[in-house]
């Protein structure tokens, strides 16, 4: 006996089955409007829900001299195409947020590939999708009122700690911009150490791992281990329990689906990347479709070179001078869940940072000997630089590799370097960032000198910074960083770049310092304008901006082609200055 609601799944069923023709016939519509040339693939992203709008389609293959993928987003009717690929057979599948990896697809360009989108079965599988900031954004924090902290005796924290912003801004500028810590890999205790009492014990294990365990080891100081190694494990904990970030990441929206991501795997699995170059910054024409260099620092000697037009490999010595150069094979190693004992890291040179010139030639910060500077660098010394402020070491100098002789030269410098940015002036001068604020000095290379006569002594020069505290517009007599202000005399800020961004706009050179030692500023971070002057180790002046009280934590520093300055700040915010 057929009931009313027999009937009405018949009806469902008759439904369902039109919408499937529908679909099909709207997929195989939908893969026409695609047009792809012969070095293209291209169709739609469909799933249980119909067109998938704003997920990665990745084409990704091992055939060409180097492992290589292309990305692409796909559009609101679930349409993509991946443009110019180079003649392989890639593998071909769809990654989104709140979907799981769909089955991979052999595809070759020229080709139409409708693709089958998979829905994530649980809020924990989208989950391990999403980017390791929102695993990490579920660290507690302490609370505001615990701040400044008390020590080991006290509440844990440590006293360097003034106030709130100060432990955000480590724990995002100390500890992520340099590990992913919300990854899969940190946000679980490998297997691979076995069984601990507590996690307190397996994070303490965590951080003598590897060969960066000094520097680990130098933020969990400034955190107060007493604090901050419970709140890690605390962390883990709630992850293995099965606590999700309380927040989801959005899809790709609008112009932000236009991004055609391209990827080789270069350099080796034992190294590292810290930076990357392909042209000279004032003029991206320069070094067009030819080689990227990039910096290994810590981890090796070999600077990783890809051409990203026959999609080859291959890697350059940088050479250093001295045989005493430290290595980082002197550095204390613990026990690592992926290399055991093994010290993967190998590198004398520390190659930090590259940039490019007009003439397609690389700069590099790199280590070239040991620390003790030459005596030309010290009190005593008749170089300009050094009778205002002499250098008794540097960590870090400069070097150049010509791509026409395939050869390095060698530059020592009194100062440190980290970053390098050219000037827009005749001498194209090389300025530099030091890191850390020990040194209280920027630097400098009129590199036109330096090629025209290989003086390395005289072609360098830097200056301490000074602030007209007085008021008078130019430099005077000023007290040192460690004294009381006098009214009648300028002062002396402790304090070096990180960033360094010389300006498109007349002459001054931005840069941005993580501590200054300057009594009255009471978060980290700062803006730093540098006037250079007539004579820039007598006459250079700086001018110090804070941003407002809600922001904190300037990383980094970039320059528009009208002249404002750009930083990211730890608060979560990017931050404009406009001197006009």
């Amino acid at each position: 006996m057929e009931t009313r609601s027999n009937r009405r799944l018949q009806v469902l069923t008759v439904t369902l089955a039109a919408c499937a023709t529908a679909l099909v016939y709207a997929q195989q519509q939908a893969s026409n409007e695609v047009t792809i040339g012969g070095t293209d693939l291209g169709g739609i992203v469909t799933s249980a829900n119909g067109p998938e709008a704003g997920v990665w389609v990745i084409a990704e293959t091992t055939d060409l001299p180097t492992k290589y993928a292309k990305m692409v987003a796909t559009d609101n009717r679930g349409r993509y195409v991946i443009p110019e690929l180079p003649k392989a057979t890639y593998n071909v599948w769809v990654r989104g947020y709140g979907l799981v990896d769909s089955q991979k697809v052999k595809a070759s360009p020229g080709q139409h590939v409708n693709l089958t989108a998979a829905l994530a079965p649980t809020p924990a599988a989208a989950a391990e999708y999403y980017p390791g900031v929102y695993w990490y954004s579920m660290l507690q924090i302490p609370d505001k009122g615990q701040f400044p902290g008390t020590g080991p005796s006290g509440n844990g924290i440590s006293p360097v700690m003034k106030n709130q912003h100060y432990w955000i801004d480590t724990i995002k500028n100390s500890c992520q911009s340099c590990h992913a810590l919300g990854s899969l890999g940190v946000r679980r205790i490998p297997k691979e150490w076995g069984h601990f009492n507590s996690s307190v014990d397996a994070w303490t294990k965590r951080l003598q791992a590897g060969q960066a365990q000094a520097n680990m080891a130098t933020t969990l100081a400034q955190l107060g281990p007493k604090k901050a190694l419970p709140l890690f494990a605390d962390w883990t904990d709630r992850i293995a329990a099965g606590e999700l970030p309380s927040a989801k990441p959005e899809r790709p929206r609008g112009v932000e689906r236009n991004v055609v991501l391209t990827m080789w795997e270069w350099s080796t699995p034992k190294a590292y990347l810290h930076d990357a170059i392909s042209t000279d910054k004032r003029n991206p024409r320069v070094n067009a479709r030819g080689l990227i260099y990039g910096s290994p620092e810590e981890s090796t000697d070999m600077v990783p070179v890809l051409n990203p037009t026959t999609n080859e490999t291959w890697q350059i010595e940088h050479p250093f001078r001295d045989p005493n150069t430290p290595s980082s094979l002197d550095y204390p190693h613990g026990w690592s869940p992926y290399w055991k004992d093994e010290q993967i890291w190998d590198g004398h040179t520390t190659i930090h940072n590259p940039i490019i010139d007009e003439k397609g030639r690389v700069w590099f910060t790199a280590r070239i000997r040991a620390p003790k500077n030459p005596e030309y660098c010290k009190a005593g010394s008749d170089l300009p630089s050094a009778k205002v402020a002499p250098l008794n070491e540097s960590g870090r100098q400069l070097s150049m590799y010509d791509p026409k002789t395939n050869k390095f030269s060698l530059i020592d410098t009194c100062f440190s370097t980290q970053h390098l940015y050219f000037a827009h002036d005749a001498n194209n001068t090389l300025w530099t960032s030091a890191g850390g604020p020990q040194s209280g000095v920027v630097g400098w290379l009129n590199t036109k000198m330096y090629l025209e006569t290989g003086d390395e002594k005289k072609s360098q020069g830097w200056t301490p910074l000074i602030i007209d505290t007085n008021g008078n517009g130019k430099r005077d007599e000023y007290v040192e960083a460690n004294q009381p202000l006098d009214p009648k005399k300028d002062k002396r800020i402790m304090a070096a770049f990180y960033g360094v961004q010389p300006s498109p706009v007349g002459d001054s050179i931005w840069g941005q310092a993580m501590d200054v030692g300057f009594s009255r500023m009471d978060q980290p971070g700062y803006l730093i304008r540098l006037v250079p002057g007539s004579n820039p180790p007598e006459t250079a002046l700086a001018e110090i901006y804070l941003p407002p009280d809600i922001g904190f934590g300037s990383r980094g520093v970039d320059i528009g082609l009208d002249g404002v300055v750009w930083t990211a700040l730890a608060s979560g915010h990017l931050a404009s200055v406009d001197r006009r």
